[in-house]
This record gives C-alpha cells, sequence and structure tokens, in this order.
C-alpha cells in the first residue's frame, strides 16, 4: 500500500530528476517575465500557455527544436494568428520598441525636411547603446535620421527625432498612446529607444501589432527594407566639404531569406535577442516575432523556420486567434476585438493533444512536465531555494 512517505520519496526522486533539465536552461530565460493576462487580447486561446496551434492531418507540423520564451506566426493583412506560443508574454523588447517609435513620429516629419542636431539632442544616451553617428552643429535630413534608426538602430537618430518630436517625455508619452490605441495592452514604455529600462516591457502579441501598422506606411516599409545605404558625415576641416560613410542593416535575414520586408531586430543584456520580420510570397504576407531565444543567433534562424512553416501551413491550419484593429477615434472597443477572434467558432481551452506542437522552450510549455513532475519541482524547489524558478523566473533589470 502507497503511504504518504512513499508518495512523498516518489515525488522527491521525480524532482531530483527533473532540477538538471531545470538548471541547464540558456542565460537567456533569465530576463524578467510577467504572466500574460487572464483573457487576452485577440482570443483567450492566445492567452493560455504553450504552443497553440489548430492543424487538421496533412498539415506541415511545426519546427523542432524552438527555444524563444515567446513567439507568433501571423498573417498581415487578415490578421489571423496562425500559431503561437505565449504571445502575450510580457519581456523586455530592446530595440524592437523602435518599431512603435516609429510607428509613432515618422508620420509627423517630411522626409526632405533638414535638422540642424544642437548638443542635448544628442547627450544622455544610455552606456553602451548602438549608434550610427550623428554629430551636433551639423544637418540631416529626416530620411537620412531613420536611415540610422532602421539600418544602424541608432539610438543616437532616435534622441534627436524624439527631440524635434517635443523631447523624450512627450515622445514617450505620446509611443504609450500609440500602443494603447492599437490595443497593444503588454507594453510599458519608458524609453523610445528600447534601451534596457526598469519596469519597459512589451510581448510578441504586441511587437506584432506594430510591425504591422507600420507596413502599412510606405516610407516605414521602405526604411526597413533597406540593406545599405550612405550616412552624412563631418566636414572635412581641409577642404570644407561635408564626407558620408557606408551603413548596413543589421537585420542579419534581410537578403537573405526569400521574400524578406525587414522588420527591425534587438539585442540587449536584459532582453537577449528579439526579432520582428516580415516576408512575402505569392502575394502573401507574414510575420513572425520571436523573443529571447537561447541564443543571438538562433533568433535569426527561429524567425525563418516559422515563415517557411507559415507559407506552408497558410490555408491548411485554423486561425487561434488575431491580430486586432486599432481602436477608432475616441477609443471604443469594437465589438468581438479584445476575445476569441471574430467569425470563428470559440477555441478548445487547451491545444487538441493530436496537434502537432513545436519542442517547448528550455523552462516553458505546458506539457513540460506531468502533474506528478510539477509538483515535484515545487517540492525540491522549495527545498533547496528555487522558490521561483518553476514558473516566473526573473532576474534584475540591466
Amino acid at each position: 500500500m502507497s503511504t504518504p512517505r512513499h508518495t512523498f520519496a516518489r515525488l522527491c526522486a521525480a524532482a531530483t530528476a527533473a532540477l538538471p533539465v531545470l538548471l541547464a536552461a540558456p542565460a537567456a530565460v533569465a530576463a524578467p517575465q510577467q504572466p500574460p493576462p487572464s483573457v487576452a487580447v485577440g482570443g483567450e486561446r492566445l492567452g493560455l500557455p504553450g504552443v497553440q496551434v489548430a492543424a487538421p492531418a496533412g498539415t506541415p507540423p511545426l519546427p523542432t527544436g524552438l527555444t524563444g520564451q515567446s513567439w507568433i506566426v501571423s498573417d498581415a493583412a487578415s490578421g489571423d494568428v496562425l500559431a503561437s506560443y505565449n504571445p502575450h508574454l510580457r519581456l523586455p523588447p530592446a530595440s524592437t520598441l523602435k518599431i512603435l517609435f516609429a510607428d509613432t513620429v515618422l508620420p509627423k516629419f517630411d522626409r526632405n525636411a533638414v535638422h540642424k542636431v544642437a548638443d542635448e539632442e544628442i547627450t544622455g544616451i544610455g552606456p553602451g547603446s548602438s549608434l550610427v553617428g550623428i554629430k551636433e552643429d551639423l544637418e540631416y535630413r529626416v530620411e537620412d535620421l531613420w536611415r540610422g534608426v532602421f539600418l544602424s538602430s541608432g539610438n543616437d537618430a532616435v534622441h534627436v527625432l524624439s527631440h524635434m518630436n517635443g523631447g523624450i517625455p512627450q515622445t514617450v508619452a505620446e509611443m504609450q498612446a500609440r500602443a494603447e490605441a492599437l490595443q497593444a495592452k503588454d507594453t510599458k514604455v519608458v524609453s523610445p529607444d528600447g534601451y534596457d529600462m526598469d519596469g519597459q516591457v512589451s510581448s510578441a502579441y504586441d511587437l506584432s501589432l506594430f510591425a504591422r501598422a507600420g507596413l502599412r506606411n510606405a516610407d516605414f516599409r521602405a526604411y526597413c527594407a533597406t540593406r545599405d545605404a550612405m550616412f552624412p558625415g563631418a566636414v572635412d576641416k581641409n577642404t570644407g566639404q561635408r564626407g558620408s560613410f557606408g551603413i548596413a542593416n543589421t537585420d542579419r535575414l534581410l537578403g537573405k531569406y526569400p521574400g524578406l520586408i525587414g522588420v527591425k531586430n534587438g539585442t540587449t543584456t536584459n532582453a537577449g535577442s528579439t526579432f520582428v520580420g516580415a516576408a512575402e510570397r505569392d502575394g502573401r504576407t507574414l510575420l513572425v516575432t520571436v523573443m529571447h531565444p537561447a541564443s543571438y543567433q538562433k533568433v535569426y534562424d527561429e524567425t525563418a523556420a516559422l515563415l517557411d512553416w507559415g507559407f506552408a501551413a497558410a490555408g491548411k491550419v485554423q486561425p487561434v486567434g488575431r491580430l486586432v484593429d486599432e481602436l477608432p477615434p475616441g477609443g471604443t472597443e469594437p465589438t468581438g476585438q479584445a476575445g476569441g477572434a471574430a467569425g470563428t467558432p470559440a477555441p478548445p481551452p487547451h491545444p487538441s493533444p493530436t496537434a502537432p506542437r513545436a519542442a517547448a522552450p528550455a523552462g516553458g510549455g505546458d506539457d513540460w512536465l506531468g502533474l506528478a513532475g510539477w509538483a515535484a519541482v515545487v517540492l525540491a524547489g522549495a527545498a533547496a531555494g528555487y522558490g521561483g524558478l518553476v514558473l516566473w523566473r526573473r532576474r534584475s533589470a540591466g
């Protein structure tokens, strides 16, 4: 007969076997995490943990070995979400937050307008920031500044444009308002450039909303698709002529993945690597956002693999949610936008056990351990001092 002592011993044995798996998780998973809302924007299924996909028999299986803590595959035109993994998980966004910055500020200034940079516009930039190389007391066209934002991820270009827009606090407030208008409820803006700041978070779902909105702007689309450009340099003291230097897009998929449009990559200490990519094939544009995979290179590999899957599976899978539309003026939420995907039946509370699933990232996944395994980890974690390890690991902001 099984006794409480025997049950406890079995649980502890399971915990001993499970802990090495937990402790072997890659460093990228240590970023601060917040659980998704109980009722997710875009459909209830997007608020459930783990992989969500509604794939009938014969649908190509999702890629295996994915390590991103959060990802989403969606159709940019219809907004249909084809598959996701914890898309509302709130994580530091790094420079992918510049997508929201561009959504907010880009429409305000003529691309041919010229601005002379004051010294205070390029001070107060965070240590270690990526820079395009803007100099004070020199004139720059607005389109050059935006190339500095999109290609070089230049925080100096972001600061100059923010000052043109009324200053950093004003721009942050407008970005937050823009996020709310887009129903990006996972996003908290603290810095306009995505630099690591306490409390600054977004999600794969919200970043996809920002990219979808941005791609509707022809200038946005052109900038994020630009592979290289010449950027204005300093004035030569001997000749009086102003020089220039080449800059290249830091997006490693651009020009390599067929049909890739852009959009934006980002890497910081706190955020690890994050990437939002859009690609077009046979008249269909797909968006993929991957946040915090195991390594820098994996963010590109996993984005490419999910794009490949999305193009192969589009038209075969049923949407598991959708990217909601921007709120109309006045902020009234259209019926059906914040809940399940409009026009589709309510999804089951959990994925079908027969649906193909991607390998759960280390440290996550709704079927990562069975119930007994979870209990064992809880017991072992309490005994070893790993109380915060099981569900949501945290680390201090960098």
